[in-house]
């Protein structure tokens, strides 16, 4: 017997049910996006290596998937080479391209490369797959989609405000409860400054940022192998273990910081952002969590995270602003900031909560039977009209047994059934089947749209 088929780890199939669901949340996210005045943009599933490579720090180049070049790839190698066994040298020789890590860096290529035909501030969105070459576990996929929003070309506050909105909004459409989590980078930066470890910025927020997942010890621990002194580590500690309102966190932090410039300013951008929000009715909670560090090398200002409040799982919303990226590619002082939604996780999160709407994974409306050549011909042009006014519909291929044709309509989960048989076509009507009660009704075609549509 041949072996049965499979994909790759940390991949998934998805069928019609699974893609209606997921179209809803795209479709969701898609229309807040463009309430907010957003444009959808795409690039290539592969960009250069030398686009990738270095913009997610040591960690996140790991995690790279690299594509073989085509044709002959060792051509360029010698036996030495390929004798020393030595990876990362082989694979800067052998490839050139890699699936990307995550949409915000292509775009930012995007952005230098069409710099000329883009109307600053360029607010884009973008919803594609990326993929990690991570280890699979749950609520961690190897190709998953994001969903992102980014505004370039304007330093000014109210995109974060902004952007915390469209979050806000997202989640209520959704019906998930959640956290939004903010911090700021320059707050980050001032901490390290004034306990005299401005070098160690990196290493601080990389270690605080797992302070949920593995504990105030551990955290200390790895600060100790980082290189910070047992009083630098004190001095973190009430830092790291805030507690007491946005305002409350704000005025300590301020007091901590005050000999930190940049700290300050860190403080006053977050200060302006929470005083904003508060005037727009937010439906979520936000709060201040000065141990949100974000461990990609990229944020300066603002960062957030979201969390689901009724479901145990990682963040399912992130972003930040990031002022320096285009600088990477040779365009200094063009300041960003962007979110995104994980939509895997999204998706986990409404099956565990069951909270899709029905008709968001409801595909066809309504089965016609298929008695024969007569019926159908009968059926095909009330078919025509029906589709005509927005309802979906489809006719059984084949007039098979009545058993099977319903059968048929009970598993594709279709709420209604349209039969005509000799007495329907005498009376130019249609009986209408409501499979979830069992009531039949004899109609007009134009009773039968009017019903459907409501």
């Amino acid at each position: 017997m041949a072996q049965k088929p499979s994909i790759p780890k940390g991949t998934r199939d998805f069928g019609p049910i699974e893609m209606a669901k997921r179209n809803y949340i795209f479709n969701t996210i898609r229309e807040v996006y463009a309430l907010y005045g957003f444009q959808q943009i795409e690039t290539p599933a592969m960009e250069t290596l030398q686009t990738l490579m270095g913009k997610y720090g040591e960690e996140g180049d790991k995690l790279l998937f690299k594509v073989l070049n085509s044709g002959d790839f060792l051509s360029k190698t010698t036996d030495e080479e390929l004798q020393e066994r030595n990876s990362l040298h082989l694979a800067a020789k052998l490839c050139e391209k890699g699936l990307r890590y995550d949409l915000t860096v292509p775009f930012a290529r995007y952005v230098v490369m069409h710099r000329e035909e883009l109307q600053l501030p360029f607010k884009r969105y973008q919803i594609q797959p990326v993929w990690r070459a991570d280890r699979p576990q749950k609520g961690r996929y190897r190709e998953f989609y994001q969903c992102d929003a980014d505004v370039v070309g304007s330093d000014s506050l109210l995109n974060e405000v902004e952007l915390m909105q469209i979050v806000d909004t997202v989640f209520s459409r959704f019906g998930i409860r959640v956290q939004i989590k903010i911090n700021n980078r320059k707050i980050l930066s001032g901490i390290a400054e004034v306990i005299g470890a401005a070098d160690k910025i990196v290493d601080i927020t990389v270690a605080i940022d797992k302070l949920d997942k593995i504990g105030i010890d551990n955290v200390n621990a790895e600060l100790r192998e980082d290189g910070l002194s047992e009083e630098q580590i004190a001095k973190l500690q009430p830092i790291i273990q805030l507690s007491g309102s946005n305002d409350e966190k704000l005025t300590i932090i301020a007091d901590v910081l005050k000999d930190s410039e940049t700290g300050l300013k860190g403080v006053e951008e977050i200060r302006f952002i929470l005083n904003v929000l508060k005037t727009t009715g937010l439906k979520n909670e936000i709060q201040l969590d000065l141990t949100l560090a974000r461990g990609l090398n990229y944020y300066t200002g603002a960062i957030f995270e979201v969390k689901a409040l009724d479901v145990q799982i990682g963040s399912i919303t992130g972003g930040g602003r990031y002022d320096n990226l285009t600088g990477i590619f040779g365009m200094p002082g063009l300041s960003g900031v962007g979110i995104s939604f994980g939509a895997d996780r999204i998706y986990d999160v409404l099956n565990q909560l069951d909270l899709y709407p029905k008709d968001s994974v409801t595909a066809t409306q309504v089965l016609f039977i298929n008695f024969g050549e007569q019926e159908t011909a009968y059926c095909l042009p009330i078919i025509n009209n029906v589709r005509a006014r927005g309802i979906r519909a489809e006719i059984f291929p084949d007039s098979a047994k009545m058993k099977k044709q319903m059968a048929y309509a009970n598993a594709k989960q279709i709420p209604f059934v349209a039969l005509a048989g000799e007495n329907e076509i005498k009376e130019g009507k249609l009986t209408l089947k409501n499979m979830s009660t069992g009531e039949q009704q004899m109609l007009t075609p134009e009773e039968v749209i009017e019903k459907l549509n409501h």
